[in-house]
């Protein structure tokens, strides 16, 4: 039962490029898909994630030269920016302690002690710099270390850490297109935008990075962009 709802929400799900302007899309919907959407899975549960709900009309009217005038910003009812936000991982790790701490009765035990641990000690050295890079360069060196004798979680710098909350993001941003498409409406995720410019008209600080624009709305017939085309099964899955 639940296996043919899903497959039903999937094949409705299409990134729609033109919205109805008459019809209207409810904040419940959006507002309840954006629950959803923080409940999506995402490394080490860190949630390094914000998202921009723009829904005033002259907040939209901002933000569709910053999405390149493309149509499906001009009649979206609602915008959505999916922003990673590197910068609050100390933040996070240590709510995500305190969470697990707010849990303890008397004392810790061996699972409780791990996790507080994981996101005292482990995450610091995971994200953090240290002078001129140096935590950067240390991971490196053990990883490559460590792998030559066991599978071992290759670490490095700036660029594995974009990717790891890259990756969180649009996991995130998948689950809000999928909910808005069960509570019977549409979306388009948009790669097209001014990173800068929309950047810097959410006032964000440099280290955030906009991940994806969604526009939300009543899809259209012209909207959808002829048949969905996808590369055969057997080019793609492999069995092993």
């Amino acid at each position: 039962m639940l296996g043919a709802a899903f497959d039903e929400i999937v094949q409705i799900r299409r990134s729609n490029r033109s919205f109805d302007s008459e019809v209207e899309v409810p904040n419940e919907v959006v507002q309840k898909s954006l629950e959803r959407a923080i409940l999506s899975p995402n490394s080490s549960n860190m949630q390094l994630w914000e998202f921009y709900w723009i829904q005033s009309e002259d907040e939209k009217k901002k933000f569709i030269p910053l999405c390149l005038d493309q149509y499906a910003a001009k009649s979206a009812k609602h915008l959505v920016v999916f922003v990673t936000r590197k910068d609050l991982w100390k933040e996070r790790a240590k709510w995500n302690a305190d969470q697990i701490k707010n849990q303890v009765i008397d004392q810790p035990d061996k699972y409780q002690t791990r996790m507080i641990q994981y996101y005292e000690k482990l995450i610091p050295f995971a994200y953090g710099y240290g002078f001129l890079g140096f935590f950067s360069l240390l991971r490196i060196c053990i990883s490559f270390v460590m792998s030559m004798f066991k599978p071992f979680v290759r670490m490095g710098g700036a660029a594995e850490q974009r990717i790891i909350l890259h990756k969180s993001c649009a996991l995130a941003a998948q689950t809000f297109m999928l909910s808005i498409a069960a509570e019977g409406f549409h979306s388009c995720p948009m790669e097209g935008f001014d990173e800068v410019r929309v950047r810097r008209e959410l006032n964000l600080p440099l280290s955030a990075e906009i991940n994806m624009i969604i526009a939300v709305g009543r899809g259209t017939e012209k909207g959808i962009w002829g048949k969905r085309n996808r590369v055969p099964f057997n080019d793609v899955v492999f069995v092993k």
